[in-house]
């Protein structure tokens, strides 16, 4: 196995390991990879003879040669060698992930053509400085089409493939364990802890429940049907093969589909059935915010009081459409957010917190606000705001992949953190990181160039990464599939100090 320069004498300096390409269909799905990622740098004999790259083109003096993309296969899912890249360990009532080394990678976007490798770093991958990604770089761990790039000021064309080897830490969720409620061949259903995020997302991959379903039960090939906010639990419906999977997606798309929720609102909720019918408009596909506005989709959600005990109240939900937040949103416009709701009962919004629509703040202000009161709490994990948080504004026409994923009718609450929802579960990243790769290294390692391993950060605690909105029922024509009530549900539940 070949291996970057990597060894600069610093303590805890590591070799970072460059994996031999392979031309598997799960890599091909997987990571974007392509059939001929390596360059061709043999020249033809004799003195004179032009370079020739692969297949034979000519390339004139100081011309990179640049594969063809590679086509995704979308029919392959995560395999075992990903399950593999790391592992697991509990503490403090969290469920953690070692350390692992990760090869991010993408093609080259068509507003990166023509731009040098170090403005791209400079204007869209501002995690890390450009002294980190400078000395990255002479570490062997930035590589354009497998060759290792030595000046940023290389210049990026069209179909280029970039790779940057990083030091992965993802975030702590709740180490409650995943329950299979229903495998009988052609559907899973599975009880969805909070604060598990469905699909690799963000900084989240083996803390997910695509992961955990393969790597503690042996589960892949899965294909979605709905998805669950991260901090939202309960019922979470796959179909096991493509067949049934089909047929699910029409009886989605027929709103043959019901599903009940639960939550606990601030306040005593009115007694009577409540129908809020405000159209729901997102506000930012990066963070999936929205609000209600005119100009918005049409929805409709029922409501229906369960109970009260003085302080708050727990709710039924049932949701007619499927829009962004919708539940969360409706009941922050009526005025009864949900009682630990990040985003939706956040004092950012207002001194009315949303009531009636009513925020006294443009898009780009409301934004700023969530951003900086979540950073001054240093809870990033509760609120889905990427690494990079000086991009957050102005962006809410730049991901069209979830605004396609929004018009889908009878989803309910899907989760906006920076997923794409096909049908077969093989996504991962978002449009400004580096999209799809792979771990190359074993886990637990310190890391030299990492901030992260620089850091000392407190853990969240589960009660910090719990939302009381629970997915209580699924129910289609000839199946119904149904989970406990949480604790917090519970009539006589009073909220700790």
């Amino acid at each position: 196995m070949e291996q970057a320069a990597a060894d600069s004498g610093t303590p805890g300096n590591v070799n970072i390991p460059v994996p031999v390409e392979k031309t598997t269909a799960v890599e091909a799905a997987g990571t974007g990879k392509r059939k001929n990622d390596e360059t061709d740098d043999s020249e033809t004999s004799g003195r004179g003879k032009r370079r020739r790259g692969a297949g034979g083109k000519k390339l004139r003096p100081g011309e990179r040669y640049i594969p063809p993309p590679q086509k995704r296969n979308p029919g392959v899912s995560f395999s075992q060698e990903h399950f593999s890249e790391t592992s697991y360990y509990f503490e403090g009532g969290l469920r953690k992930v070692y350390p692992y080394y990760f090869d991010f990678k993408t093609y080259c976007k068509g507003r990166w053509v023509g731009k040098s490798l170090l403005d791209v770093f400079k204007s869209e991958f501002r995690a890390e400085s450009i002294e980190y990604y400078q000395k990255a770089a002479k570490e062997g761990r930035i590589r354009l089409n497998e060759t290792p790039v030595e000046d940023l000021n290389v210049v990026l064309r069209n179909n280029d493939h970039m790779k940057n080897t990083v030091h992965r830490h993802e975030p702590p969720v709740v180490s409650k364990p995943l329950e299979i409620l229903v495998d009988d061949g052609e559907v899973l259903v599975v009880d969805k802890p909070a604060s598990i995020p469905v699909h690799p997302c963000g900084r989240f991959r083996h803390n997910t429940v695509i992961f955990i379903l393969g790597k503690e039960f042996g589960i892949s090939e899965l294909h979605t049907v709905h998805r669950l906010d991260r901090l939202t639990s309960g019922v979470l419906l796959f179909a096991r093969t493509l067949e049934t999977s089909k047929k699910l997606d029409q009886m989605v798309r027929d709103r043959q589909l019901e599903k009940e929720y639960v939550c606990r609102v601030e306040g005593e909720f009115p007694e009577d059935e409540v129908i809020c019918e405000e159209p729901i408009l997102v506000v930012s596909f990066k963070i999936g915010l929205c609000r209600v506005d005119p100009k918005g989709k049409e929805c409709r959600t029922v409501f229906q009081r369960l109970s009260f005990n003085g302080k708050t109240s727990v709710v039924r939900c049932l949701p007619l459409t499927g829009r962004t937040h919708q539940i969360r949103v409706h009941l922050q416009y009526l005025g009864f957010p949900i009682l630990n709701d990040p985003i939706y009962g956040s004092s950012a919004w207002g001194p009315h917190r949303g009531k009636g629509g009513l925020v006294g703040k443009s898009d780009e202000e409301l934004l700023q606000a969530l951003v900086e009161e979540h950073r001054s709490q240093e809870n990033f994990n509760l609120l889905d705001i990427p690494d990079d948080c000086t991009a957050i504004t102005h962006e809410a026409d730049k991901n069209k992949t979830l605004e396609k994923m929004d018009k889908t009718p009878g989803t309910s609450e899907p989760d906006k953190s920076g997923e794409s929802c096909p049908t077969q579960v093989d996504v991962c990243g978002s449009d400004n990181k580096l999209d799809c790769g792979e771990a190359i290294t074993p886990p637990g390692t310190q890391d030299h160039l990492c901030s992260e391993c620089k850091l000392v950060r407190s853990d969240p605690t589960e009660k910090e990464l719990i939302m009381y909105l629970h997915a209580l029922r699924y129910k289609g024509p000839d199946f119904e599939y149904s989970t406990q009530l949480p604790d917090w549900a519970k009539e006589d539940w009073v909220e700790a100090d």
